[in-house]
């Protein structure tokens, strides 16, 4: 019996506020890629399965990172996506990148609140929440501070965002 292949695993890292747009990016990536291709989404994770609140230290970090590392030399890409405010998640993102081998492409979302605003109105949760609770939640420049965290800015469409992805993971080296 044959062992699995085992392929070099390529992580993708998509972080901001809430409203910014990474799960749509996300899932574009995903569909872009095709199979073999994880999306694992801190809001699936933390909410749905767990339906607990994003505090420090909550459960929902380790399964993140096992759902996540469970890909690694199994599936081609790994989308992890979510505000993964620095805070809380700086740890199990260094983690992941160490594991990871640095094969990884790490996005920030780096977008004024009033942007943030505008594209949770265009939203299905929008009706949940406006932007006083949006304004609760917004953390500026959270970046990473990592080599190679590339920002991402108002001023890219969708299609601006999914290509210069794509262009990276396909042709540059991992930070």
């Amino acid at each position: 019996m044959k062992g699995l292949i085992k392929i070099e695993t390529k992580l993708i890292i998509l972080r901001g506020n809430s409203g910014s747009g990474k799960t749509t990016i996300a899932k574009l990536l995903q569909k872009n890629l095709g199979e073999e291709t994880l999306l694992v989404s801190q809001d699936v994770v933390r909410r749905e399965m767990l339906m607990l609140s994003d505090l420090q230290g909550n459960m929902s970090i380790e399964l993140i990172k096992r759902i996540t590392e469970f890909a690694k030399g199994t599936c081609k890409v790994v989308i992890l996506e979510g505000i993964l405010k620095k805070q809380a998640y700086e740890e199990l993102l260094l983690n992941l990148i160490d594991y990871f081998d640095h094969h990884v492409y790490a996005y920030y979302f780096d977008l004024p609140f009033t942007e943030t605003v505008e594209r949770h109105k265009l939203r299905s949760s929008a009706k949940e929440f406006g932007e006083e609770r949006l304004n609760t939640w917004w953390i500026p420049n959270d970046h990473l501070g990592i080599n190679g965290e590339i920002m991402l800015t108002s001023d890219m469409s969708q299609q601006d965002i999914v290509d210069l992805i794509l262009h990276q993971i396909n042709e540059s080296p991992c930070s």
